[in-house]
Parts: C-alpha cells; sequence; structure tokens
C-alpha cells in the first residue's frame, strides 16, 4: 500500500466510527426525549384529572425505568383500583409491575404475593412465573423457585431464563456423588 494513502484510510475509519458513534447518540436522545416528553404529559394530565388504567399504568413503567419506586407503586395501585380496568389480562400485567417494583427495593414477600396475583390472573403467564421463581431465590425458597422454573417450561419450553435458571437449581438440590 502507498504511504500516502495510509492518512486517508486511517481518516476514513475515523469518519465511520464517528458517524457510527453519533448515530446511537442521536437515537438515545430521541427515545429519551420521548420518554420525558410522555412522562410530563402523563404528570400534567393526571394531577388535573382522573385516567385510565392504560396511564397509570405506562406512567408507573415510567417512574419504574427511573428507579422512583415509591411513586411506581402508587400509579400502579391507581391503574388497579381504575374502573376501566377490564379484564384479568391487564390486571395481571399490573399485578406482574408492581411485584416487580417491590423486588428492585428487595421486598420480596410483597413481591411474591403481588406474582401470585398476577398468576391468578393469568395462569399461562411465563414472565411472573420466572419473576416468581426470582423472588423464591431471593428468599432461599429453592424448591419453590425450581417449581415456579419448571411451570414456565411446561408453557414455554424454549424459555432461556427458566431453563438456566432451573439447571442450575436443580444442580443446587441434588448433591452430587
Amino acid at each position: 500500500m502507498d504511504d500516502r494513502l495510509l492518512p486517508v484510510v486511517y481518516l476514513s475509519i475515523l469518519v465511520t466510527l464517528l458517524a457510527i458513534a453519533s448515530w446511537f447518540l442521536f437515537r438515545q436522545i430521541l427515545r429519551t426525549r420521548r420518554t420525558e416528553s410522555t412522562l410530563s404529559r402523563l404528570q400534567s394530565k393526571l394531577s388535573k384529572e382522573k385516567g385510565t388504567a392504560q396511564e397509570y399504568y405506562e406512567l408507573g413503567s415510567i417512574l419504574l425505568d427511573k428507579r422512583l419506586y415509591a411513586q411506581a407503586i402508587a400509579q400502579f395501585q391507581k391503574a388497579l383500583k381504575s374502573k376501566d380496568l377490564k379484564d384479568d389480562e391487564n390486571a395481571a400485567l399490573i399485578y406482574n409491575a408492581l411485584g416487580y417494583t417491590y423486588t428492585a427495593q428487595e421486598q420480596f414477600d410483597l413481591a411474591i404475593k403481588q406474582y401470585k396475583e398476577a398468576l391468578d390472573r393469568k395462569p399461562a403467564y411465563p414472565t411472573a412465573l420466572n419473576n416468581l421463581g426470582f423472588a423464591y431465590e431471593k428468599k432461599q425458597l429453592t424448591a419453590q423457585a425450581l417449581e415456579a422454573y419448571e411451570e414456565t417450561l411446561k408453557i414455554e419450553p424454549k424459555n432461556a431464563t427458566a431453563k438456566r435458571r432451573a439447571e442450575s437449581l436443580r444442580r443446587r438440590l441434588v448433591p452430587s456423588s
């Protein structure tokens, strides 16, 4: 390769890397602006009037992402009390989110209660079962955790999380010879 061509190649690589980094930065800025805009809109609306279960759930999810757990819990509870919450499937999503919020705060007993409530509403709910298994693991209830993961695998045999966790728990329960 010609020595005069080397700086052009290096400069091309640098410009390409900068363009890629700029693209990812631009996407993140747009995503953050959209989230902040939704947060602002929902907070403003819900402070003035009653909202729908969907709006409370959406606000709770944003607050959960921001790690504002107490505020997220309040929004999820409002969503559950909302009169327009019609079906058990939507209630299951909200109970699961509420359980996830309690898990993030290491309040595993409350989390387990919420996950079980979600499963009462929607028995074949693999995400809630995985979350329940995780909460049981954190409480050192290995047999119950394994049972939750195995139940997930009955519903979704290819669930990678349940497979991995169930195998790990089985090794712990069965002593190697």
